[in-house]
């Protein structure tokens, strides 16, 4: 009988509930290929999911049969042409306002307050989209409104994560968010974090507004919590 491993694989630390754990697995010794990998060796492959060497290569079997990775002539695994075409039907299917929009809609129903998703465009910075408060004193940023990319929490947070210097903006790229009040508009506070995708860029900055009075400390962990689910279901990997 074999031994268990001292330390529990990727596939047990995150299996599906009800699923199959073979299949559990595979997706682990897929999920080991990261931004920038060409190839990876089998043993790169048992020591990022954490399975034996064994249980890799026969798991690699089913993947090049489905065309999922492909062994190359000096031993070493890539991904194949399935996944390619995978990405190419994802492409042509997929929406951002389809991903977006539930999430500010989500996060709104969750604070009560305003939710924006904003993208850079030029020297500012677009509200791409926007669901509002509820509550009649609010901010009444539209989406489609251009605002400045140099204040407000969206746009430091645009700015910081595209890579600006100084020391502002690397402590929001330490921190991971931004929790300002009064920076574009008097007694209005904004906290945004930022959006990935699947190949590690920047996608926009998820902002909730405010009227600072009703401003909450948890508000903060409502934002970073979003922005991190919304990476997810846009393939990407929170930071």
């Amino acid at each position: 009988m074999p031994r268990k491993p001292i330390e529990p694989s990727i596939a047990d630390e995150n299996s599906a509930p009800g699923g199959v754990a073979a299949v559990d697995r595979a997706l682990s010794v897929l999920g080991a290929f990261r931004s920038g990998d060409r190839t990876l060796t089998l043993t790169e492959l048992a020591e990022r999911s954490r399975l034996y060497k064994s249980t890799v290569l026969r798991l690699l079997a089913s993947l090049e049969h489905a065309r999922l990775v492909v062994r190359q002539g000096d031993g070493v695994y890539a991904l194949g042409p399935e996944v390619a075409r995978l990405h190419a039907v994802f492409t042509g299917s997929f929406s951002l306002e389809a991903e977006v929009v539930p999430a500010l809609r989500a996060l709104v129903a969750r604070t009560q307050e305003s939710a924006a998703f904003h993208v850079r465009q030029g020297e500012q910075r677009l509200c791409l989209y926007r669901v509002d408060s509820p509550h009649v004193v609010r901010d009444h940023t539209r989406a489609g409104d251009l605002l400045p990319l140099d204040r407000g929490a969206g746009g430091r947070v645009l700015r910081a994560f595209e890579g600006a210097k100084g020391a502002a903006h690397e402590r929001t790229r330490q921190q991971g968010y931004v929790d300002i009040d009064s920076d574009r508009v008097p007694d209005l506070s904004g906290i945004s974090a930022p959006v990935f995708g699947a190949d590690g860029r920047l996608v926009g900055a998820l902002t909730l507004t405010m009227p600072t009075s009703r401003k909450r400390p948890g508000f903060v962990d409502d934002v970073r919590g979003a922005a991190r689910q919304l990476t997810v279901r846009l393939g990407g990997s929170p930071r």
